[in-house]
């Protein structure tokens, strides 16, 4: 059946749509609902592009980070006087997906493109197959720029020790893939650390960015705001409750100049759901307690308070 021509208009104006909305749904197809979930991004100072230690609680490798602003080769630049964040490689990304994506709209528009010679419908499925095609090349050279980039994460890293000691606060406690670290952290750091993990989960849940600013560095808030904004244009909020560690192990503590650095690996208990704003349907998640294992690291400047500085995933 022959499409009339105003249909037709349609279905390019829809096409329109799809190709302009298209970096909103990679932002939200890359991202788990709980803060950090599925994205590993922040700051380790001089040892932002080297891997932490594995651990007892976090046997493998940490994720290299998908976001930083500290650039290779200056420990602790960063892009905060741009505004932005460091995407590395996504100048060549961006314009080799522009490339696609802008031949295959054109050639919709006007009779050509990828899949020219395809009219109505065709046309739409040519567009969302170059899509397809261009989720698939830009996750291949990510990865191949964030092995280029991080090469310390392909080596090997020491294993854990066979007694770590705990924390005499708990019966879990923390515990320390070395006997003496450069910088000793105490029980009380480790309560600190306890304390911010559920604490930021909570300002998260409530999507409180000014408590987020008390607790985690400018460049954490930033990728926080970021992701609340998109939950925000989704029309969903993310609710965590029932945090609770359950293993902690200190993967390495250091110092730089006035700031004191600890990454540690956590694994803990928690209830993750996504809701609708407007009716509160459960969208993504559920009320049954799931655990989860992050490697996070906190920053001291100055003998002030420990602060987040970076989640990796593992």
């Amino acid at each position: 059946m022959k499409l009339t021509q105003r249909a037709f208009g349609m279905m390019k104006l829809l096409a329109i749509i799809l190709s302009l909305a298209f970096p909103l749904m990679l932002a939200v197809s890359s991202a788990d609902a709980r803060i950090g979930g599925g994205r590993s991004y922040g700051s380790r100072g001089a040892r932002t592009f080297s891997a932490p230690p594995v651990t007892n609680t976090a046997p493998n490798a940490a994720r290299p980070f998908d976001r930083t602003m500290t650039q290779p080769g200056r420990p602790g630049a960063g892009a905060a006087a741009t505004g932005g964040f460091n995407r590395p490689g996504m100048g060549m990304l961006g314009g080799l997906a522009a490339g696609f994506l802008g031949a295959g709209l054109l050639g919709m528009l006007f009779g050509g493109g990828l899949f020219g010679g395809l009219g109505g419908l065709s046309s739409i499925i040519g567009l969302l197959l170059q899509i397809a095609l261009i989720v698939l090349v830009v996750r291949l050279v990510m990865s191949w720029w964030q092995r280029r980039n991080a090469p310390a994460y392909a080596g090997s890293a020491p294993a854990p020790g066979p007694g770590a000691q705990a924390n005499p606060r708990s019966g879990l406690g923390f515990g320390s893939t070395a006997s003496a670290a450069p910088l000793e952290i105490t029980p009380s750091d480790y309560e600190a650390f306890e304390r911010l993990l559920g604490d930021i989960q909570t300002a998260w849940s409530n999507e409180d960015v000014n408590r987020l600013h008390t607790m985690a560095t400018p460049e954490m808030v930033s990728y926080f705001t970021e992701d609340l904004r998109a939950n925000e244009a989704r029309g969903v909020v993310n609710k965590v409750s029932n945090v609770k560690l359950l293993q902690g192990d200190l993967a390495e503590a250091w110092r730089e100049g006035n700031t004191d650095y600890a990454t540690v690996a956590l694994r803990y208990s928690l209830i993750d759901k996504t809701i609708e704003r407007a009716g509160g349907r459960v969208v993504e998640g559920s009320d049954q307690p799931q655990e989860a294992t992050d490697v996070w690291t906190f920053a001291r400047r100055g003998g002030g308070k420990w602060e987040l500085s970076a989640i990796q995933q593992t």
